[in-house]
């Protein structure tokens, strides 16, 4: 985590190079399994969790912790808003806490809008560093008001630190925090409680006509429906799949049954999971309605891209997600 800071150190204004540094911090994954648990939960009441998330699920966002090792617990927070064109724009946040309930590190995403950058990250980290929403908010309207006016390829970045953490600002990255009393060293990995392989799942991909080349592949496309199934991966591990799918309901019954998609199920899912995740994406394919939330301890978030309808009639896209990525990815 030291070269994440160090580089934030050495930036001023918003000079910097045309690279941003690397996300996740070198090494944070580089370890074997320690007590390493991957099934979601809703973010416990009280605590630290509780604060920087309260903001955020406040304001419409939904929030859980994802997994959790020996050293420290992430959180993930997602919210979806439909832009001019009538898609979501989804925003993230990212949450590292240390086995001792304290903020070791956060990520706010970039976004188009910096209001929306700063609308998050300013609250939440207000919430547990009272001192630190103010600072948050004006660095980023400056940041925004010199991104404005600069000319050039370099990818605008800026830096600063307080009593509480380390910040780097970037045009490409969005906020990233380290705070600067509390550290994990093995950020937890696990996806073994909700999702397969990706050599396992690749057959089963390729029977619903997807186009997998795999490895190195990690986005398969699928031409009959122009769509593609991608995948976030530790090693062969799925962290997180995210693909498209159809509706259509006619007389009350569904013209598009899963089956032409995934011929064998969602069989990249685990046999624990599969099941309930299916039930819910077939009930929001019923009723052509979005959801976010956690089913058999597995994040799933459904974007509704619901058409016209005529009667009980009507078509839906939705672009699903299963799983969340690893923090810092």
């Amino acid at each position: 985590m030291s070269g994440l800071v160090l580089a934030a150190l050495a930036l001023t204004g918003c000079a910097g190079s045309a690279e941003p540094p690397e996300l996740p911090p070198a090494g944070v994954y580089e370890h074997a399994p320690v007590g390493e648990n991957s099934r979601a939960e809703p973010i416990p009441p009280g605590g630290t969790a509780a604060s920087v998330t309260a903001p955020l699920t406040g304001a419409g966002w939904f929030c859980a912790q994802v997994r959790a090792n020996a050293d420290g617990r992430a959180l993930w927070c997602r919210i979806g808003r439909r832009d001019t064109t009538g898609q979501v724009a989804p925003q993230t946040a990212q949450f590292l806490l240390d086995r001792e309930d304290r903020l070791a590190w956060a990520w706010f995403q970039h976004t188009p809008a910096s209001e929306d950058l700063a609308a998050a990250a300013a609250p939440a980290l207000a919430a547990i560093w009272p001192e630190a929403g103010a600072e948050v908010r004006a660095e980023i309207d400056e940041f925004d008001r010199d991104r404005r006016e600069r000319t050039g390829t370099e990818v605008p970045r800026t830096a600063w630190r307080d009593g509480n953490a380390d910040y780097l600002l970037s045009a490409v990255d969005g906020l990233v925090v380290t705070a600067r009393d509390a550290s994990v060293r093995r950020w937890p990995f696990g996806a073994e409680h909700y999702a397969t392989t990706m050599s396992s799942a690749v057959d089963d991909l390729l029977a619903g006509g997807y186009d997998c080349f795999y490895p190195p592949q990690q986005s398969c496309n699928r031409v009959q429906s122009n769509g593609d199934f991608r995948v976030s991966l530790r090693g062969d591990q799925i962290v997180s799949a995210e693909f498209g799918i159809g509706s259509r309901i006619e007389s009350g019954a569904q013209q598009r049954p899963l089956s032409e998609n995934f011929p064998n199920g969602l069989t990249f899912l685990t046999d624990e999971v599969r099941g309930p995740v299916t039930e819910r994406l077939e009930e929001c394919r019923t009723s052509g309605t979005g959801f976010a939330g956690i089913v058999a301890g597995t994040v799933v978030i459904i974007d509704a891209d619901r058409g016209p309808a005529t009667g009980a009639d009507h078509a839906s896209h939705f672009d699903v997600q299963i799983g969340a990525p690893l923090t810092g990815t």
